[in-house]
């Protein structure tokens, strides 16, 4: 299977061109409606699971092939008021080789869009041939509004994802998310089947999906805006269980994390970080600001934050210093950070995050959601409603310093003998009303350790950096394979920073 890195450069090489209206094919139309397509879900779900078949000869459509194939500017669908943006097709290929059902909606009907090889073009005979063959849509992007390059696209099981305000493709969303870090259960993909689009009153691009799987089904309603460069996703679901689910995963995000300033043993690479993202920040339901840096760990590790009535979490690219990646082809400093904010109270639960060892860039291998505490048992219903933020900063203002830079290293006194079982932490924190505090003695560290324990831990400001205050910790290991510290920088009683938590894992005592 090609990987996430080479699926995204083929979705990058469709061509751009103007784009003009075009009906759908076909005048047959039937009602349609948010209430319609959640009676359908539930139908659905008393129905046995009827999987779409891939489309086999859709094989010979390679790399090469994909990057020959352009939808035609002329049959671009709901364009803006301007006659600019709308929506472009992806064709079936070996990359993506299920067909979606498509339908475009006004006034409250629907009318199918059947594919048809003509609304495709081709460079050279050979793929001409191959593009005749196929029978299907692969998914859709949304242009942007000069109509050069897309801001959003829908392609593959659940997954969409978004260019966000720096246009750069990066971390990926999924409608749901089953068993992904449930151990000895094979993670179930559920997909979208068909497409319901629109246009809104306000312009944005309304996209109403259907999602099926083994144990689920679901309706859902994506309200996508992209204003002065800023991405939001209002979505809507209802999921209707057909089988019992050991871990229901709500609004997943999908990243990945090589190496950075904190883990630099692993990079082999000569750029200095290579990550989508560098941490999973959450703001509890008890206001708690929590911050906890990506890891690439020697073995799959699963964290769970309980939380009740979260607030918001998401996976960020905090790190935006060119100079910190230097890479000039991908420009990871430009990833889009991806911030949840529930909409109504979400109960109990917990903001899990999986993560899976990986020695190169390509594989997707950081996982975020969140799992209610309900048990997901078969007939039931789950609704829920969130805010999806691409963002290129801070999601929101943060009255706490935060921490910019995690680095670990040996422990002990630098050039002296390292002591042994053990490891240095050191955190930068920035913000607030940290600057407002000048001299050693100020502020302390706030330490606690889950597995460990801490040889000792020191907080001072950072000479020649006003504002920047640095915390550093010698933790020793004890029987635990992982060692998990939570820190902080305080003023008496008052926090003056967010939460950071890092996990430590160890080899051979290092």
């Amino acid at each position: 299977m090609m990987n996430r890195r080479e699926h995204m450069l083929a979705l990058g090489t469709l061509a751009v061109l103007a784009p003009w209206q075009v009906r759908a094919a076909g005048s047959r139309s039937e009602p349609f409606s948010w209430g319609l397509l959640v009676a359908r879900a539930r139908s659905l779900a008393r129905k046995s699971y009827q999987p779409v078949q891939p489309r086999t000869h859709s094989h010979a459509i390679d790399y090469d092939a994909v990057s020959q194939i352009s939808y035609r500017a002329d049959k671009t669908l709901l364009p803006d008021d301007d006659g600019k943006g709308g929506i472009r097709l992806f064709p079936l290929s070996r990359y993506a080789q299920t067909p979606i059902e498509l339908a475009l909606v006004s006034d409250g009907r629907a009318t199918p869009f059947s594919y048809n090889p003509s609304l495709f073009e081709a460079q050279g005979q050979d793929v001409a041939t191959l593009l005749a063959e196929n029978d299907g849509f692969a998914g859709f992007r949304a242009m942007n509004s000069a109509s050069v390059g897309d801001w959003l696209a829908y392609q593959g099981a659940s997954y969409f994802r978004s260019a966000g305000p720096l246009n750069q493709y990066g971390l990926s969303a999924r409608g749901l998310a089953i068993n992904t870090s449930v151990p000895g259960v094979s993670e179930e993909f559920p997909a979208f089947t068909h497409f319901w689009l629109e246009r809104g009153p306000d312009q944005s691009l309304i996209v109403h999906a259907l999602l099926d799987g083994p144990s689920i089904t679901g309706a859902y309603r994506f309200v996508n805006r992209k204003l002065d460069g800023a991405v939001t996703q209002d979505v809507t679901q209802a999921l209707f269980l057909r089988k019992d689910i050991q871990q229901l995963g709500i609004a997943p995000l999908t990243s990945m994390f090589w190496y950075s300033e904190g883990n630099r043993e692993k990079g082999r690479d000569w750029r200095p970080e290579i990550h989508d993202s560098d941490g999973l920040a959450m703001f509890t339901g008890a206001g708690e600001r929590i911050w906890r840096p990506l890891v690439n760990p020697p073995r799959a590790a699963t964290s769970s934050f309980s939380d009740n009535g979260p607030r918001a979490f998401g996976l960020l690219q905090r790190d935006r210093a060119f100079d910190h990646y230097q890479d000039d082809g991908v420009f990871y400093e430009k990833r889009p950070s991806l911030w949840i904010e529930p909409k109504g109270d979400w109960g109990k639960g917990a903001v899990t995050l999986f993560e899976i060892p990986t020695e190169r860039e390509i594989d997707d291998n950081i996982v975020a959601f969140w799992v209610p505490a309900k048990p997901a048992r078969a007939g039931a219903r789950f609704d829920y409603a969130y805010r999806m933020n691409w963002i290129g900063d801070e999601p929101q203002p943060i009255d706490v310093a935060r921490a910019i830079d995690v680095w670990t290293g040996t422990a002990g006194r630098p050039g002296h003998e390292p002591t042994a079982n053990a490891r240095k932490i050191v955190a930068d924190f920035v913000g607030g009303n940290l600057a407002s505090y000048t001299q050693r003695g100020q502020v302390a560290p706030g330490l606690n350790v889950s597995g460990g324990k801490i040889l000792e831990a020191h907080c001072y400001p950072v000479e020649g950096m006003p504002g920047r205050w640095r915390l550093t910790a010698d933790v020793a290991k004890d029987s635990a394979d992982t060692t998990d510290v939570r820190a902080f920088l305080k003023a008496g009683n008052t926090s003056l920073t967010e939460t950071l938590i890092y996990q430590l894992h160890w080899l051979d005592g290092r």
